[in-house]
């Protein structure tokens, strides 16, 4: 099968392409990494490459929480304009299969239940309430603590920065997409990626490599909030085998199927932090209390779906991932 991998030179698409390659298949790189004129927004770069290509696999994005509003536009733009032009490319080409890298920032908090009130959905944490320490989300109708659990794909989205929206708007247009055409999309939902090629020294990184960029220059972890939030670490390489896995599936033409793609195995980012500053050698992790806006407490998500339907399960245990991580180079070093 001939594959193009947009953003196949990045990090998550550098690994997609290194496992269609180990499995016969035929991975075509488009990523202005390695093509200034390879831009997803381009109408005709995009109709040049998908000649000859058989299904795409869509990671080209502006990824991360970014530094504040300003940078809107170009999130749409990378984002939301660029799937638009693609799909118009591969609705014009007869290409039917998509995968798209998709995430679960879609879902905003994750999911809690309220001891009196059952299921319930925090509205975003305030400022007043972070600055004075106060990390937790309350019942929006008693006050009371929270129990968080596992989000699942038929949750309600409520993207709750930039990032987070231009994801959600990618599903819309890939769903809206297969309906026009009849042609088959899934949406992974992609927990918090780490492994080797991170990128490295940029706001738009993840946490992972923040803290591995602070470990190499010899820095103590900072942890913000009280490290306490939940999260599902994933290894790039089970990133990579689940594109495999829904790029040779065969799910319901005319819709788009989303799949949460985690681990399995939630970890506060305090733990992980300290894991990976164990396998480096140290310094161990500072604790800071501070925050960003737009940052949800907790969100792990069911990952079951994709494992049922797809055959996919992890290979890549925490502990080892970290062990790994701490020991490889990350992109620029």
């Amino acid at each position: 099968m001939r594959v193009l991998v947009t953003g196949g030179a990045g990090f998550i698409g550098s690994h997609v392409v290194e496992a269609l390659r180990e499995r016969g298949h035929e991975p075509v790189v488009f990523d202005v990494r390695t093509d200034p004129t390879a831009d997803v927004r381009s109408p005709g770069a995009v109709r040049e490459a998908l000649r000859g290509v058989d299904t795409v696999c869509h990671h080209a994005a502006m990824v991360g929480l970014g530094t504040g509003f300003a940078d809107a536009p170009e999130y749409v733009s990378r984002n939301d304009l660029g799937t638009a032009v693609l799909l118009t490319a591969m609705a014009e080409a007869g290409v039917e299969r998509l995968v798209l890298a998709g995430s679960m920032v879609v879902y905003g908090e994750g999911r809690y239940a309220c001891a009196r009130h059952g299921v319930v959905r925090p509205g975003p944490r305030s400022v007043a309430a972070l600055a004075a320490g106060r990390f937790e989300p309350a019942c929006p109708r008693c006050g009371a603590d929270l129990a968080p659990g596992l989000v699942g794909e038929d949750a309600p989205a409520d993207p709750r920065n930039v990032y987070a929206t231009t994801k959600l708007a990618q599903e819309h247009l890939a769903a809206a997409w297969a309906r026009s055409t009849g042609g088959t999309a899934v949406s992974l939902r992609y927990h918090n990626v780490y492994g080797p090629g991170m990128p490295r020294d940029t706001p738009y990184a993840g946490v992972a490599s923040f803290f591995r960029s602070a470990l190499a220059r010899g820095e103590a972890p900072r942890v913000f909030e009280d490290g306490g939030q939940r999260r599902d670490f994933v290894h790039v390489r089970d990133v990579a085998t689940a594109n495999v896995a829904a790029l040779t599936a065969d799910p319901a033409a005319g819709t788009l199927t989303a799949y949460n793609t985690g681990s399995g195995t939630p970890h506060t980012v305090g733990e992980m932090a300290h894991a990976l500053a164990a396998a480096y050698g140290g310094p161990d992790p500072v604790v800071t209390g501070e925050y960003r806006l737009g940052d949800v407490r907790h969100i792990t998500a069911d990952s079951s779906r994709l494992r049922a339907e797809l055959g996919w399960k992890p290979e890549v245990g925490f502990e080892e991932g970290m062990r790994e991580f701490a020991s490889s180079g990350l992109r620029g070093d």
